[in-house]
């Protein structure tokens, strides 16, 4: 009776579940509109947008120093004053007010052509802001696609368990009926019971993976938590005749990470230039204009008022001949990291060279791995089919059927888990060679 209650417990359970899911509206989504709503609505995708319009923002010429700075203002004073008077000897109070209105304008007219070197490591700067955003749109791009095929393949999960389910409680039915006839004993019935309770589990274990990559697939696309979708895309791997040395040539074009490499390589070259600029002499204009209104007042005397104004342009000329070496340092600095970024270039290089060799021997191995487990899971469900007509014939007994239901959901689980990692392997090799955002244009 206990374990009848369990049994009671766990289906109430799924029934629950499975109606909290059909209360909510769902909507149609496939594989594109997936990933067309993670293109506007992902978080990581809107700060790397964000970060961009931030680089463009300051990719001017005025970020580059090319342009002068010009101040306005304005200076008052008030003082008040006693003092011994020079006409008599008694102290005299005095008071005096002031105000200066000025504009000045301070210009670089030449800096060893480091304004025009900053402005090209700006538009640089932009370029690679570019890039990594693109870095991170692949990224995402891939999340959504092995995601919302996550999905699939749990939905695919859960309908096969469901399926043996439904045997398992036939199976339990049966044998509870044939024991009522005498042809069957109580443990047999506990034994149905059993296989019935553990399927009915997984079902509700296998619900909530579902449920969990639902979660993961709505936060990739920025969407709320609560929002279920009806996944329309075919559940299917891409079988293409790849030739290992076309992908390799794509990658060292398209790759976006390496051109991101190539694109910082670049900005360190101009930070060599900005370091050579400074031996160059600095010539700069200081002008501008100020007027004076002074008010001047003695006790006992008439006040007095006064102005003055004047206009400047002044030049100055600065040229460093030692600095202990600071300059000389900097530009051997700037090599170093010039060299180092050689260096990480072939690195990168040797690195997704080995990256692609895994994945398309990884993508090959996968497509035969796919071939034997359709064959499999063909053989199973023809046996599954014909074992559950001998069970009911009393051809088998109820372990030889068991056997084969575990048999039928590990096929199918591993036909499942052939198409995920075809999938996955295709979708790495559209990503590695930069292929996969001109996937979804």
């Amino acid at each position: 009776m206990k374990i009848f209650v369990k049994i009671v417990w766990v289906l109430l359970s799924v029934i629950l579940f499975q109606n909290t899911a059909n209360s909510q509206q769902i909507s149609n989504l496939s594989l594109e509109d997936a990933v067309s709503i993670a293109l506007k609505q992902n978080f990581d995708i809107q700060i790397s947008k964000k970060s961009l319009e931030a680089a463009q923002i300051n990719n001017t010429w005025g970020a580059a120093g090319m342009f002068p700075s010009i101040n306005l203002g304005v200076g008052q004073n008030n003082r008040w004053d006693n003092q011994p008077s020079q006409v008599t000897d008694d102290r005299q109070n005095s008071f005096s007010s002031g105000a200066r209105p000025y504009v000045q304008m301070q210009w670089m007219l030449f800096n060893g052509f480091s304004v025009y070197i900053a402005k090209d490591k700006l538009a640089l700067l932009e370029e690679y802001s570019e890039g990594n955003m693109a870095v991170v749109v692949e990224n995402k791009i891939q999340a959504v696609i092995l995601s919302y095929h996550q999905n699939q393949r749990n939905i695919e999960k859960l309908n096969s368990i469901d399926k043996v389910k439904k045997l398992s409680r036939d199976r339990y039915f049966y044998e509870q009926t044939k024991k009522q006839f005498g042809s069957s004993g109580s443990y047999d019935v506990l034994q149905s019971k059993d296989a019935y309770l553990s399927d009915s589990t997984n079902f509700l274990m296998q619900s909530l993976e579902l449920k969990k990559s639902q979660l993961n697939l709505n936060l990739l696309m920025g969407v709320d938590k609560d929002a279920v979708f009806d996944l329309t895309s075919a559940f299917e791997a891409t079988v293409e005749d790849y030739q290992y040395f076309d992908l390799e040539e794509k990658m060292n074009t398209n790759n976006t990470t390496l051109q991101n490499q190539y694109i910082n390589q670049e900005i360190l070259k101009k930070d060599i230039g900005l370091a050579k600029a400074i031996v160059w002499p600095n010539l700069s204009l200081n002008t501008g204009a100020d007027y004076n209104n002074n008010y001047m007042k003695y006790e006992n005397l008439d006040a007095n008022n006064s102005y003055s104004y004047d206009f400047y342009v002044n030049f100055s000329l600065n040229f460093n001949l030692f600095n202990g070496g600071k300059t000389h340092r900097a530009i051997q600095q700037a090599h170093i990291q010039q060299e180092i970024g050689d260096v990480q270039i072939e690195q990168i290089k040797q690195i997704l060279s080995n990256g692609l060799l895994t994945v398309y021997e990884m993508y090959e191995v996968r497509k035969q791995l796919l071939s034997v487990a359709n064959a499999r899971l063909e053989t199973a469900q023809l046996n599954l089919d014909l074992s559950t007509e001998k069970f009911r014939n009393g051809t088998i007994n109820s372990f030889n059927f068991r056997d084969v239901q575990i048999q039928y959901i590990n096929a199918e689980f591993s036909q499942l888990e052939a198409v995920y990692n075809l999938i996955d392997s295709h979708t790495e090799l559209l990503r590695i060679t930069g292929g996969i955002i001109s996937e979804f244009e």
